[in-house]
């Protein structure tokens, strides 16, 4: 295919598991309203399996080729699909629509190309339109035809004050999407967003565009949200604020998040301890592997989180007592379940200490092919890990996220 697909010809393709099988064929695209400076984003595809229409977000789609729409994983949600009030299904409700009232060019077809503001997904970029009467399926021969970006949908497809789709995006997406709208309508999504999500959008923003958010949520919602984040990424956005602000915030986070936050703001930023996660999974020697496994299935667990278990003397909270090991994920799925972690603890590599420089840390990681580092004092307390993602996201380019 080229590098432009048209949706009439996404919908004549199989969709295929991981394993090759098919489990459905498209249907229809599923779009939003365009944006401030960029076409409608694709959502995803109604696709018909055996017995119904459900919905694919593009989030569940690793390619798409001639030979199909291919899914990064095989499981689907099999929910019948209902089109929200935000979502518009280009051959339902598009084709032969014209391009303005009394026109005579109606729309013939919808171009997409995968996006140049995010990651991973796909955006509306052309629009094919022909001359005459309407046809109930895309022309592809006879007709006067042009094609055109996607500037001609701004009339057919008003954005809306509607920002429920961010929810179903993942946040990187859904920041890619925030940080290209006007200051002014940041704001409203963050009115639109509870809590939870907002706190998962945050960590995947720019650090200006956090700080302007934040400062406009009111201090005590923005003290919540905080808390709702991932500490070390909460402690980098208040260590971007400043003093009075952040003081002012500190004072309104419940006092146990306080004191980890100040703890956390006490390391230099280019150092281990500014990097560090201070709520990795803890467990004691005692402590079975069937617990550490129960823990680890935690679904708000980030991959790199739940990639291994950290063994302590008592007390298991941050600063704990002295460090032991770690089991990772995949030694404790070759173990009996009642086994004790002090039976099949790893013991190297070492822990770095919390005033190690983020490029030893990124050594680290490579040297020993690890997902998260423990960061340890010189009592050997375990303070808390650095992620693997977090040594990339400190080792890419400044403003690499608008990217």
């Amino acid at each position: 295919m080229s590098d432009i697909m048209y949706a009439s010809r996404i919908a004549r393709l199989p969709v295929l598991a991981p394993d090759g099988g098919t489990v459905g064929l498209v249907d229809d695209v599923v779009i939003g309203p365009p944006g401030a400076d960029h076409g409608p984003v694709v959502y995803g595809f109604v696709i018909n399996v055996p017995g119904r229409a459900i919905f694919l977000g593009s989030g569940r789609v690793a390619a798409i080729d001639a030979e199909g729409v291919h899914l990064g994983s095989g499981a689907l949600n099999l929910r019948r699909f209902a089109p929200r009030p935000t979502e518009t299904l280009v051959l339902a409700g598009l084709i032969d629509r014209p391009v303005a009232d009394g026109a005579d060019e109606r729309i013939n077809d919808i171009g997409i190309a995968l996006s140049r503001r995010r990651a991973t997904g796909w955006d509306v970029v052309a629009v094919d339109l022909i001359a005459g009467r309407a046809r109930r399926r895309p022309a592809r021969r006879r007709g006067r035809r042009r094609t055109v970006d996607w500037k001609v949908l701004r009339t057919l497809l008003a954005e809306r004050d509607d920002y429920e789709h961010l929810r179903d995006l993942h946040p990187a997406d859904a920041a890619a999407e925030i940080m290209s709208l006007p200051r002014g309508q940041r704001a409203v999504v963050a009115r639109a967003l509870d809590d939870e999500q907002l706190a998962d959008l945050m960590e995947e923003l720019t650090p200006d565009v956090q700080v302007d958010l934040l400062s406009g949520l009111g201090v005590e919602r923005a003290a919540d949200v905080l808390e709702a984040m991932d500490p070390d990424d909460a402690a980098d956005v208040l260590a971007d604020l400043a003093p009075p602000g952040q003081t002012e915030l500190l004072d309104a986070m419940e006092q146990q998040d306080a004191a980890m936050m100040r703890r956390l703001l006490a390391y230099g930023e280019d150092t281990a301890g500014g990097l560090m996660n201070p709520e990795p999974i803890v467990l004691t020697g005692q402590a079975t592997v069937a617990e550490a496994l129960a823990r680890l299935r935690d679904p708000d667990l980030s991959p790199a989180m739940a990639a291994q278990a950290f063994v302590v003397r008592p007390p298991a909270q941050t600063p704990t007592g002295a460090y032991q090991g770690q089991c990772s994920v995949q030694r404790l799925l070759r173990e009996p379940p009642g086994r004790r972690l002090r039976e099949c603890l790893d013991l190297a590599p070492e822990p770095l200490p919390p005033d190690a420089s983020n490029a030893t840390v990124a050594q680290h990681v490579a040297a020993y092919n690890l997902v998260a580092v423990p960061i340890c004092d010189h009592d050997d307390h375990l303070l808390g890990v650095v992620t693997v993602d977090d040594v990339l996201d400190h080792l890419l380019p400044e403003g690499w996220r608008r990217r």
